[in-house]
């Protein structure tokens, strides 16, 4: 072992003072102190942190106790983790902290809000664990690269190449547009008031729907639990975000009517089709109730339908959009999900009214979406490519679904339940008592897995024992060996909360 690794953790040790009699828990009292050493400079960038078993047994606590400390400061970005290798100090957060704490000056990374805390979490998720249930993205070695490859020598060997190397219109490309909206109008979809913007996906529509309608201190019905990106956006343009539950059958219609009566939000916002996080899907019944709710207490409805496209077996429920007669629903759709995430196409139906408004705010922001990328999807769709392509990843997801439901059963302890959708890409999962999905998290990165607790996607309560599984990006071979890897780590946490109930019992006894 290197002998500056020597002195670190001797260094370590004889700085930290633990107050057993304080209210402050020993776990957060280790992560201050070693968030101070990183902000004040004794821990620098690069520097490998002890061992958790290490650490533990030269402070003389358990090693869970240093696990969630050093869980805490991998959220924060302070450090970062390597399976097999460590954790080791992070560059650039550590001397983004530094300067704001020892000159006063702002952080804009830390000011930012509602985005920080995720998007890190699953970033550093994703990138130090063999399998990562932490995001909600489609399997990599499903897309049709070559497949691709012959959309792009089409479209740029064509004339059309030098329209869309040009700039172009904050609408959108006109050809794919159009072809949207066919498409939409054979669903039922499209209305003769409506028209469609073509935006950066999904994320981009709702910033721009909330930049165009609120003021900060507005409204904003949405789902509870809620997808963190929307809950982030929202956050931002300064909405006062309403959380509605969402049970087996999606978002509670009464709770949704009531939310609407007592707080009169500017707009609701609902994911009728394999809602994310839950993987819950709204009866048709029920959708009708949504839309009369909506239209009743004079709230305009955005249905969020990026995962419709993803149903893997039973019958697909009719858009909220198509049932509504007179038009005014805003519909969100995206190739992020049926296709390929990296490209940022997505588009909304809307009036045109607020289609024309919309777009003058997008020219502000951006000019338009990349129209390379537009015309691409285009040839990809109308070549039969995207088709063929769609009926291969629902085989592949049925199979992903079924290997994360089978697993849960299988493998995580008795008590335990999840939902079983037809769809989608994510399982919500909810632990027996006294299991705590958050602080279990470090225990499960240790050995290679990663998912999101769910206070990432909480909006007026949280549940600590529930946790979002994102099966989606993982071969379902992946999905079981994980699975297992979670199940061993709960089984063990439920085994020790089990000795230790026993041994508080036989103390009262004597």
């Amino acid at each position: 072992m290197p002998i500056w690794y020597d002195w670190l953790g001797k260094a370590m040790t004889d700085s930290i003072l633990l107050d057993n009699a304080s209210s402050v828990p020993i776990y957060r009292q280790l992560h201050r102190q070693l968030r101070g050493m990183i902000v004040g400079g004794t821990l620098i960038a690069g520097h490998r942190l002890p061992a958790t078993r290490e650490l533990a047994q030269d402070l003389g606590v358990n090693r869970a106790t240093v696990s969630s400390a050093y869980a805490l400061l991998e959220e924060e970005g302070l450090i970062h983790g390597h399976v097999g290798r460590g954790s080791f100090v992070s560059a650039l957060n550590s001397e983004t902290i530094d300067s704001k704490e020892r000159t006063g000056r702002t952080s804009f990374e830390s000011d930012s809000v509602g985005v920080t805390s995720y998007g890190r979490s699953a970033l550093l998720s994703q990138a130090s664990t063999e399998i990562s249930f932490a995001t909600s993205r489609p399997l990599a070695g499903l897309f049709p690269v070559e497949e691709f490859r012959e959309s792009c020598q089409e479209v740029l060997g064509d004339e059309v190449a030098h329209t869309v190397l040009q700039l172009g219109s904050p609408l959108g490309y006109a050809p794919l547009r159009q072809y949207l909206m066919e498409e939409a109008e054979l669903r039922g979809i499209g209305r003769s008031n409506d028209d469609i913007l073509i935006t950066n996906g999904c994320q981009q529509a709702i910033d721009l729907l909330a930049r165009a309608l609120l003021r900060p201190g507005d409204a904003v019905a949405v789902e509870e639990p809620v997808y963190p990106g929307l809950k982030a956006a929202l956050l931002q343009a300064g909405a006062r975000l309403v959380g509605v539950p969402v049970g087996k059958y999606g978002v509670d219609p009464e709770a949704f009517d009531r939310a609407l009566e007592r707080e009169s939000p500017r707009f609701a916002v609902v994911t009728p089709s394999f809602q994310n996080p839950t993987g819950a899907t709204v009866p048709e019944a029920a959708r009708r109730s949504l839309l009369a709710s909506a239209r009743a207490r004079g709230v305009m409805l955005v249905e969020n339908d990026l995962y419709g496209e993803l149903r893997y077996r039973g019958v697909a429920q009719p858009t909220v959009k198509s049932l509504d007669e007179l038009g005014d629903t805003v519909l969100l759709g995206s190739f992020s999900k049926v296709a390929f995430p990296g490209l940022r196409v997505g588009w909304m139906i809307a009036p045109r009214p607020l289609i024309r408004k919309l777009a003058e705010i997008k020219q502000a922001t951006d000019l338009h979406t990349d129209q390379l990328s537009q015309a691409v999807l285009l040839r990809f769709a109308e070549s039969g490519r995207l088709g063929r392509h769609l009926e291969r990843a629902r085989r592949a997801g049925l199979a992903q679904l079924e290997a994360a439901v089978d697993g849960c059963r299988h493998y995580l302890p008795e008590g335990t339940s999840c939902t079983e959708p037809d769809g989608g890409l994510n399982l919500w999962v909810r632990l027996p008592a006294p299991l705590d999905a958050d602080s279990l998290l470090s225990r499960a990165q240790m050995r290679g897995v990663s998912y999101l607790p769910a206070r990432y996607f909480s909006v007026n309560r949280a549940e600590d024992r529930a946790f979002r599984l994102s099966f989606g990006g993982l071969t379902p071979d992946e999905i079981e060996r994980g699975l297992r890897i979670l199940g061993d780590v709960f089984r063990e946490e439920l085994e020790r909360s089990t000795l230790a109930g026993v041994g508080e019992m036989a103390t009262a006894m004597v």
